[in-house]
C-alpha cells in the first residue's frame, strides 16, 4: 500500500521534473512550469510558498491560499537567513512544495537551499509569478504565473 506523500511524488508532472533535474545535475528535485504548479496545488498534491518579499505580494499581488516564506525581506531584498527553518516550519519537511517568485530565479536558490537543508521533495516554479523581463524592461509579458491566466489577487 503507497502512502499519501508517495502517490504525491509519483505524480507525472513531479516525476518529468525530477528526471529533468537529475539529468541536468540540478541540486533540487526540479523545475515545474506555472500551469502545471496550479493543478498540484489546486488539487491539493503540494504546496505553493512564495518567496517574495512581503512588499511584492502586497504591491504586485499573490495566488490566494499560497504560502509566504520570504528567501529575502524589504526593498533591498536583505536574505532571510531564517529561510529554511521558516520553510520546514510551514511546511514539514516531507511536503511537496512548489516555490514561487518574480521571475524563478530566487526560488531556484531558496529551492537549492532547502534541498540542501534535507527537504526532499522541493520544486521551482519555472517563470515564477511575472517571468523574464521584456525589450522595454518590464515584466508579465514574457510568461509568468499572471501571464498564464492563472488565479491571483491584488490586496
Amino acid at each position: 500500500m503507497t502512502t499519501a506523500l508517495e502517490e504525491r511524488i509519483a505524480h507525472p508532472a513531479l516525476q518529468a521534473a525530477r528526471d529533468v533535474a537529475r539529468s541536468a545535475g540540478l541540486p533540487y528535485a526540479g523545475s515545474i512550469s506555472p500551469r502545471q504548479a496550479w493543478e498540484l496545488f489546486n488539487a491539493g498534491h503540494a504546496l505553493l510558498v512564495d518567496v517574495r518579499s512581503l512588499e511584492e505580494r502586497t504591491f504586485v499581488g499573490h495566488v490566494p491560499g499560497s504560502l509566504h516564506v520570504p528567501w529575502a525581506t524589504g526593498t533591498s531584498l536583505t536574505r532571510n537567513p531564517r529561510f529554511v527553518r521558516e520553510l520546514e516550519a510551514r511546511t514539514g519537511k516531507d511536503a511537496v512544495v512548489l516555490l514561487l517568485c518574480r521571475s524563478g530565479n530566487r526560488s531556484a536558490l531558496a529551492a537549492e537551499a532547502a534541498t540542501k537543508a534535507g527537504l526532499a521533495h522541493v520544486y521551482n516554479v519555472q517563470e515564477g509569478f511575472e517571468g523574464d523581463l521584456d525589450e522595454q524592461q518590464r515584466r508579465g509579458g514574457l510568461g509568468g504565473w499572471r501571464f498564464h491566466g492563472l488565479p491571483w489577487s491584488q490586496q
